[in-house]
């Protein structure tokens, strides 16, 4: 799909991805800048989507790299990898196969839900640390749940993404898993799984903006190399607030779009 916005609106897009990629090496949630930024320059809604999985696929990368030292055992990862890889091209295509008008009507709720996500990201965290710490033996039961809702995950993942780190922390615990380190690093494996193959069926449908694209990726590159050189200074709680305040506003702007 050939730039669907003006030339001059790129440098919007450009600053903002940046300032995503920026937000996701510190706190997360930097699709909640950039999506409603993309619908705003102009771009549908589904391509929006589709663009914002694509362009901000290549800044998760880093996260993978800098948690590799401290990734489970490899059968935990591929019990988790078949049900995100699934779950996200079916996510994909429910997207692709959704009319503008209804994608409209759910794109304000789905960012203020990931707002939400990240706003109890912290709180809830330590709860479900607390409740892994519980749960011991990774029995059956659990193996099984866990499955199950990773593949829920990577079905929102594919449609729309934005909030799944704390959802997939969630099937962690269930797991047992303690290490909040090692809960970081396989949640970016399989977020890097989800919107991987969802980024690749979006491309061959020729469903994403490719200038914004390039655009997104080299600036959530930058953003996140940015972010991890900066997270020391400034507060992850200080970050996400802010990230809170802007999806609110965001989704509350969405609807006036819409409207009008």
């Amino acid at each position: 799909m050939l730039a669907a916005v003006a030339p001059w609106k790129h440098a919007v897009v450009l600053a903002v991805a940046t300032a995503g990629g920026f937000v996701n090496a510190i706190a997360g949630g930097g699709s909640l800048l950039t999506f409603p930024t993309l619908v705003w320059v102009g771009v549908a809604p589904v391509a929006a989507s589709a663009t914002n999985t694509v362009g901000l696929w290549p800044g998760s990368l880093g996260g993978v790299l800098g948690f590799r030292r401290h990734l489970p055992e490899r059968s935990v990862i591929a019990l988790l990898a078949v049900p995100s890889l699934m779950g996200g091209i079916v996510g994909a295509v429910l997207l692709l196969h959704t009319p503008q008008r209804i994608f409209e009507a759910l794109a304000p709720a789905l960012v203020l839900g990931a707002t939400v996500l990240l706003a109890v990201q912290e709180p809830l965290s330590g709860v479900l640390r607390q409740r892994s710490s519980l749960v011991g033996e990774r029995t059956a039961g659990f193996a099984t749940a866990a499955v199950v809702f990773q593949f829920v995950v990577g079905v929102y993942g594919g449609f729309f993404g934005a909030g799944i780190g704390i959802m997939m922390l969630a099937a962690l615990a269930v797991l047992g898993l303690t290490d909040i380190h090692q809960m970081n690093g396989l949640k970016n494996v399989l977020a890097i799984t989800i919107n991987g193959v969802a980024a690749v069926y979006f491309a061959l449908q020729g469903a994403v903006v490719w200038a914004d694209v390039a655009l997104m990726a080299g600036g959530s590159i930058a953003g996140g190399l940015g972010g991890a050189a900066v997270a020391q200074r400034l507060g992850r709680r200080a970050v996400r607030r802010a990230v809170v305040a802007i999806g609110v506003i965001a989704s509350i702007s969405l609807v006036f779009k819409f409207l009008a």
